[in-house]
């Protein structure tokens, strides 16, 4: 007597219909799993960070009639040996300014970009990455994913000469405090037209 398993899988193969809807199941599956680990795994994590890259646009410049400008520089910050600064010491140079936290996913995926330009121009203008965590956790993170851009934390309550922006929030302000970019959104800061403009003005 023949097997019943040898009988179902034999039904299958001689039916071409069954056999796709069995093909078309397995792959809804597939999709539903994948979709599925956006959510639920570590894998999900990578993948958000990713697609929040894939979609990220370049920042808008602001024309020059619509440019606003910092009229007082004086803002107390802890650098990343929580030391106090104060915003004074940017007067006068090319300044990037981004807001983030370290759970937060937008901001996760543009910091590569932070990281490059800092890598890129950080010897020609001032970065304040700036967070309001903690230090502990913020420290860890750093280590984690390896970057070495400076951290700049926000001391909660202190007047600041700008609006403080929701992670991923930024800023790129010229020599003379005319604020270039403001940019409410995550953005892709690694592209030729931010580059030319940070060379041209650097330069000035």
């Amino acid at each position: 007597m023949r097997k019943t398993p040898d009988i179902i899988q034999e039904f299958f193969s001689f039916n071409p219909y069954l056999t796709f809807m069995k093909r078309q199941t397995v792959f809804t599956l597939l999709i539903i799993a994948f979709v599925l680990s956006f959510f639920v795994t570590p894998l999900g994590d990578y993948s958000k960070i990713i697609l929040n890259r894939v979609f990220a646009t370049s920042p808008t410049i602001i024309t020059p009639e619509k440019r606003g400008k910092i009229a007082d520089y004086d803002w107390k910050l802890k650098n990343e040996n929580w030391k106090f600064i104060n915003f004074e010491e940017a007067k006068g140079k090319v300044v990037f300014i981004t807001f983030w936290t370290s759970w937060h996913m937008p901001s996760q995926a543009q910091l590569k970009d932070v990281q490059y330009l800092f890598d890129t121009y950080g010897d020609n203008m001032k970065f304040y990455v700036i967070t309001n965590e903690e230090r502990a956790p913020v420290e860890l993170f750093m280590n984690e994913q390896g970057y070495t851009f400076p951290v700049t934390y926000q001391i909660i309550g202190e007047p600041s000469p700008i609006s403080l922006l929701k992670p991923p929030g930024s800023y790129l302000i010229d020599k003379d405090g005319s604020i270039i970019i403001h940019q409410n959104a995550i953005a892709d800061w690694d592209n030729e037209k931010i580059n030319n403009l940070l060379n041209e003005l650097i330069s000035e």
